[in-house]
């Protein structure tokens, strides 16, 4: 019966089709919260990848002409 059920159930299985909005949706808000943190993860992302490192390392650098050579 556990191997019927098993397999019944892994057959079954779907993935779940859910977004971050309904997080906010059951608190109350509506999508702009979702919206909203999204926004800023991307902003924070774009503002780590400007900021950078303004000089290569010279390591990195002499392992890569060895590596062209």
């Amino acid at each position: 019966m556990r191997l019927v059920l098993m397999t019944f159930f892994t057959v079954m299985a779907q993935s779940a089709a859910a977004h971050p909005g309904h997080l906010a949706d059951v608190a109350g808000h509506d999508h702009w919260v979702a919206g909203a943190a999204i926004g800023i993860a991307i902003l924070v992302g774009l503002w780590g990848a400007l900021k950078g490192d303004k000089e290569p390392d010279e390591e990195i650098e002499e392992e890569m002409e060895e590596e062209a050579a």
